[in-house]
């Protein structure tokens, strides 16, 4: 190992001595009122001793106490000092806490105030390194109480998983804020391997060094990560809000100055002869000054402007009008997997990453089957750490790459909602758009398949929409689907893309070729005049279904359980018994289009909402907020809007829970009804305007509808419940059963009983294969086989009747047609007027 030279010697002095009179200079500046708040790094210093080892694409991924280490690595005194005061010219615009440093082209990652969260974008960094195959490395920091974190044991083991060039660095000083920490730590409860971390007292600056030294020569080398545990003492309270002589008695606050890296690092220099007493004190007073001078400048540099307030949360969606797929036949199932690998085909640096994504199982709902094959250097399976997705895709981006990574269901996504929200969705706005965040979450999504209970069917836009930074979008269509996910991969900032899992392999025909979609663009499915519909997702299909099924009565479609109605989509729609029904999908939740929605309540002068979501804090009430709170389109509208939505209950495992909860055709066309059947008299809101006069009001009127009332269709059994027709009492129906989220139709196989065999129970019947598997379907009966209603190579929808059994059974029809008469137990919200 090179020693030290004096030149390097001094310069570690000067950056430390540097650092120390910032901390003494913030802490005066706190007492005479000129800042808000101050995080002290005294005692931490000696970090600067790594820190001047790194090359200038390295990477550091810090944490609030690491000022001497930010220094060491290039960052100036007059740039802390304008963070200290919030000035508009910094690495986060004054958005940031002091000491929460930010610097793109030094490297140094926008420190997250969450202790801990940091480490887990730090490996994602790492990792983006690795698979360019250079020789840097990140150097991420922590504080000993955050070892507690899950995300600090996250991030050691995909460090260790994927041999990362990552140095570890934990700042022991032995206290969470007032906490004693020392003997609740992993290292000293023996969760962490202590051969793995080489432990270093902090104030001895030289071995600081040269551990440093040699765990970094390791790192380059290919070796994996390299773990520091460094002993130190913090020498003042843990920020200016504390006083830790509160907790910490006179005698521990004495003997401190013992262990000041400064201090010994001065009387070792003196000692060596490196320079005298008189020069040290003479640098001293110099820094003292310079320091004192650069922030009295700071504090008259420009402050931030307020009309910068929504400046780079996030950037516009990318304008970009690609032709993805050729007219034809497709599945959303179907366009994903395509519009992937075409991402995948644009840029090598896409990586798709999440659990049981790599073939031959190719991911849960097989979204990514052939990929790893095709792209084995971009395709890559993750752990069952939902915190390790989201994280590393979140420094992954920041590093330069395009993470596309997989959630295998989006209720799984609130293990790692720390990284969601503190790094993913806040990373351009905190660092003024310095760095930025280009990751695509994908995830099934929603209900309307039995037995997902509350942790697969859940829906929850609503709680991912409320983020800023955040995009988020619902395709109901093949075409929308690859549409909207080419837009995602193209943007600048995180998009979180919901697929609905129910809708994952129905099949539509696109008859133009299908193209990007821009994010915040609503789809018009039909044109109306008399009611605006607006759905999203699954909600979609059900609308479509609720006006096939009052057009019933006026020619219209016919509405199947299997969810296939005949396409109703086309402009121009029949009108529904004198009533005519605009329905718009939102597919974009967040940004979402207000002037689409607006132009078409201007229109018909009704609204009616549907979702699948909770409706405390939801999209649906998002809309209809924003509608009522428009004086001059509220005072066009004929009738309060209408919310259907699920109630704000879970979804349960039991199918009569699942489809009680949801909002079904029935409540999509009784909401219809009473939107167009309203009448009523309402005063004319007055708008505020500017100068604080008031616009005249029109001329108030009963709010009658102009148009033909309609009566309600006749009630019929409910979609998703079988049609078991019965002639005789002991023939019990066979059908095709759920196999499996998004599922809607199979292959028949084999038949394995013929007329006249005998049948016992659990006897398998026939086989079916779907995009999945090849699956028995087996008998719960004991009987006769009956006749077969299919044949080998049909395909065959869930749900369908296949043929008969003949048994001493009741017949089953009476309890499916009881069940029918069930009333829903969901909510049809009638917004106030």
């Amino acid at each position: 190992m090179p020693a030290l030279s004096k030149e390097e010697k001094l310069r570690l002095l000067t950056t430390m001595l540097e650092s120390r009179h910032a901390d003494l200079r913030e802490q005066n500046l706190n007492r005479q009122g000129k800042g808000h708040f101050h995080v002290s790094g005294m005692g931490h210093e000696a970090l600067a001793a790594i820190s001047i080892q790194m090359e200038p694409d390295d990477y550091i991924v810090p944490y609030y106490r690491d000022r001497g280490l930010v220094l060491g690595r290039g960052m100036t005194t007059r740039e802390l000092a304008l963070e200290y005061f919030a000035k508009r010219n910094t690495g986060s615009g004054g958005r940031q806490m002091p000491s929460h440093y930010s610097h793109a082209n030094l490297h140094i990652w926008s420190v997250p105030t969450p202790t801990g969260s940091e480490l887990l974008p730090a490996c994602g960094i790492a990792w983006g390194i690795k698979l360019d195959e250079k020789k840097n490395l990140v150097v991420t920091t922590v504080g000993d109480a955050a070892t507690r974190q899950g995300d600090f044991f996250e991030a050691v083991c995909f460090a260790k998983e994927k041999k990362l060039p990552v140095l570890f660095v934990v700042e022991d000083n032995a206290y969470g804020i007032s906490s004693p920490t020392r003997e609740i730590n992993p290292l000293a409860l023996e969760v962490l391997e202590p051969s793995e971390w080489q432990q270093i007292e902090g104030h001895d600056v030289q071995k600081v060094h040269d551990v440093a030294f040699e765990a970094i020569k390791k790192i380059r080398a290919g070796k994996g990560p390299a773990f520091l545990w460094v002993i130190m003492e913090r020498l003042s309270s843990h920020t200016s809000s504390d006083d830790q002589k509160l907790y910490r008695s006179a005698e521990e606050l004495e003997t401190l100055e013992k262990c000041d890296p400064l201090k010994c690092w001065q009387n070792q220099l003196i000692g060596e002869g490196v320079l005298s007493a008189e020069e040290f004190a003479k640098i001293d007073n110099q820094i003292k000054e310079r320091v004192r001078r650069e922030y009295s400048e700071a504090e008259k540099a420009a402050d931030p402007s307020p009309n910068e307030l929504l400046a780079s949360v996030t950037k516009s969606s990318p304008k970009i009008d690609n032709e993805i797929l050729p007219p034809g036949k497709y599945r959303i199932g179907d366009t994903v997997n395509k519009t992937l690998r075409a991402g995948l085909e644009e840029d090598p640096g896409r990586i798709i990453f999440g659990e049981d994504i790599e073939d031959p199982k190719g991911g849960v709902f097989r979204l990514t089957q052939k990929l790893s094959t095709e792209f084995p250097k971009q395709v890559f399976n993750s752990p069952l750490a939902e915190s390790t997705i989201l994280g590393v895709a979140c420094g992954l981006a920041s590093y330069g790459k395009r993470p596309v990574f997989e959630l295998q269901f989006i209720d799984f996504i609130y293990p790692g909602f720390n990284q969601l929200v503190t790094n993913l969705s806040t990373l351009r706005w905190r660092s003024f758009g310095n760095w930025k965040c280009p990751a695509v979450i994908y995830a099934p999504y929603g209900a309307y398949l039995p037995g997902g209970s509350l942790w697969h069917s859940q829906a929850n836009e609503g709680v991912l929409a409320h983020y800023p930074g955040l995009s988020v979008v619902i395709p109901s269509t093949p075409e929308d689907a690859a549409g909207l996910l080419l837009t995602a991969m193209h943007h600048e900032d995180p998009v979180i893309f919901l697929i609905p899992k129910h809708m994952l392999w129905a099949e539509r025909e696109s008859k133009e070729p299908v193209r990007a979609v821009p994010l915040g663009q609503a789809r018009k499915h039909r044109d109306g005049s008399d009611v605006t519909l607006i759905a999203w997702g699954n909600t979609v299909e059900k609308s479509l279904e609720a006006i096939a099924k009052i057009d019933n009565g006026a020619g219209g479609s016919r509405a199947t359980w299997t969810g296939k109605p005949e396409r109703v989509d086309e402009p121009g729609g029949e009108s529904i018994n004198g009533a005519s029904v605009e329905l718009i999908d939102l597919r974009s939740i967040v940004p979402w289009d207000k002037a689409a929605i607006e132009q078409s309540v201007r229109k018909t002068g009704r609204l009616v909402v549907v979702q699948e979501d909770t409706e405390n804090c939801s999209v649906g009430q998002m809309i209809i907020t924003h509608i009522a709170s428009q004086p001059e389109l509220w005072n066009t509208m004929i009738s309060p809007p209408v919310l259907v939505s699920k109630a704000n209950v879970m979804i349960g495992y039991n199918p009569i829970y699942e489809y009680a909860a949801l909002p079904d055709v029935e409540r999509i066309v009784a909401a219809i009804i009473k939107s167009v059947s309203t009448k009523h008299e309402r005063a004319v809101v007055e708008a505020a305007v500017p100068g604080g006069k008031k616009m005249e009001p029109a001329h108030v009127e009963a709010a009658v509808p102009s148009r033909k009332e309609i009566e309600p269709a006749p009630e019929n059994t409910r979609l998703y419940t079988p049609k078991i027709d019965m002639n005789k009492g002991r023939a019990q129906s066979i059908t095709v059963p759920v196999m499996g989220e998004g599922i809607r139709n199979a292959k028949i196989v084999s038949l394995l009983k013929k007329p006249g065999d005998a049948i016992a129970l659990d006897d398998p019947l026939c086989e079916v294969e779907t995009d999945k598997a090849v699956y028995p379907i087996e008998s719960s009966f004991a009987g006769v086989m009956g006749e077969w209603k299919t044949k080998v190579g049909e395909i065959v929808d869930i749900g369908q009747d296949l043929g008969t059994i003949l048994t001493g059974e009741p017949s089953l029809a009476g309890q499916f047609q009881a069940a029918t008469k069930e009333s829903p137990g969901g909510k049809t919200v009638v917004a106030a007027a």
